[in-house]
């Protein structure tokens, strides 16, 4: 495989997983500490990006194959995805203040951040989800696809280390610190997208079977196409499953660290971790070329169930950093497991359209279901009162209980079609 395709893959998955990392951990965090926000609050932000998300990767994905070009959608998707990160540094008290004069500052807040956070998205998985995804499953084949996932599932530990390691000295409750980021971050997605101009390659589309462009947006729904493909669908249901349990804590893993456990160390104590995992991850991706995927995620989930046992049961900085690691180590071998299987699945001619099928799996029901029952463990929690006399909650160990509870049947579904395949070819 060609330079310029390695190239492409790291610059534009670790740049769009950095600007995810600020939206799926830090915007939470950012509502959270700036404008009080609920876990109502912080559910709905993530159930309504989920939404767009899902939407926007099923039309934009399709157009994409319509029109047989990936280049164009990620050059100018991450160039408006940049700018839309810029407009954050804009959403502060001052500014709200003065343009909404009667209205409560930090409900208006909350709104323009969630709104916000729907046009950024519409932008990102434009250029990331529906785009940049198709492109690299139309560049890869059954044989490398695992080492290209593995190095692709890498990125979001290293764009959390990037993003924590970047802002480790800055002050989280101030809202100048957060206007920074947003202006950091955006101006990289920005850059990002003008070096895509000189090293991205279009792959050879065949566009055959593509001409008409509402029928590729419901091909992936189409109870004939779910038949051809049983173990695709399958395999996306347990997709949806795996990344629901990661929902569930996701949202609030930023704020547990700091106010549950009171770690304001915690990027020291996370940053080794997030390096070791993403090199698990990288070395990973080998796995499942030489051995399979049904080998290669038992052993990812099992490393996943013993990182969110240790995360229930501990409290102590040492066992977190063990449970975070391997926390992380299991995500990421997962998604890693996940992705090459669904690519090695994936109709040719389709990858585009199939791309929102894709997020709706892996994002739009996830991101519903997952901060949804986060919130309903944590309806209860602790509270504690804010130096304006609002109240704000405390995540639990909860969280982390659920999750691993819902990992847990996932394990069993694959154990168990392992079973149901073993007996019918021993019958045949």
């Amino acid at each position: 495989m060609q330079k310029k395709f390695w190239l492409t893959l790291v610059i534009f998955s670790l740049v769009g997983q950095i600007a995810w990392v600020v939206e799926n951990m830090y915007f939470n965090v950012f509502i959270y500490k700036i404008f009080n926000a609920s876990t109502f609050d912080i559910s709905l932000m993530v159930a309504l990006s989920a939404i767009v998300a899902a939407l926007t990767t099923i039309f934009m994905g399709a157009l994409a194959d319509k029109i047989g070009k990936r280049k164009v959608f990620m050059v100018f998707g991450y160039l408006f995805w940049g700018i839309s990160i810029l407009s954050f540094a804009l959403i502060n008290k001052g500014f709200i203040s003065k343009i909404f004069v009667s209205s409560s500052v930090m409900a208006v807040g909350i709104s323009l951040v969630i709104i916000m956070d729907c046009v950024m998205t519409f932008f990102g998985s434009t250029a990331n989800d529906a785009s940049f995804n198709a492109w690299l499953t139309d560049s890869t084949e059954i044989g490398n696809r695992g080492q290209a996932e593995g190095i692709n599932s890498m990125m979001p530990l290293l764009a959390i280390l990037c993003v924590f390691g970047g802002f480790m000295g800055f002050n989280l409750d101030k809202e100048s610190s957060w206007q920074i980021i947003y202006i950091i971050i955006g101006a990289l997605v920005i850059i990002t997208s003008i070096i895509g101009i000189f090293i991205i390659k279009d792959p050879v589309i065949d566009k055959t079977n593509n001409q008409n462009y509402f029928k590729n947006i419901f091909y992936g729904f189409k109870l004939s196409v779910i038949k051809e493909n049983k173990q695709l669908y399958l395999d996306l249901l347990l997709f949806m499953l795996f990344n629901i349990a990661i929902q569930i804590y996701m949202p609030y893993l930023i704020i547990y660290y700091q106010v549950s456990l009171k770690l304001d160390n915690y990027v020291l104590i996370m940053a080794p971790a997030i390096i070791l995992a993403a090199i698990f991850t990288f070395f990973y991706g080998k796995v499942y070329d030489k051995k399979g995927f049904a080998f290669s995620i038992l052993i990812s989930l099992t490393i996943l169930v013993l990182g969110f046992l240790i995360l229930t049961l501990f409290t102590n900085t040492v066992f977190v950093f063990i449970g975070s690691l391997l926390m992380m180590m299991g995500y990421l071998s997962g998604m890693s497991n996940f992705g090459a299987r669904i690519r090695d699945h994936t109709p040719k001619d389709k990858t585009g359209s199939f791309q929102g099928l894709r997020i709706i799996f892996q994002v739009l029901l996830p991101g519903v279901i997952g901060p949804f029952i986060g919130s309903l463990v944590l309806s209860n929690a602790e509270q504690i009162t804010n130096d304006d006399g609002t109240q704000s909650f405390i995540p639990n160990q909860n969280i982390f209980l659920v999750a691993l509870i819902v990992i847990l049947i996932v394990l069993l579904i694959i154990i168990l079609n392992l079973i149901i395949k073993k007996r019918k070819e021993k019958v045949s």
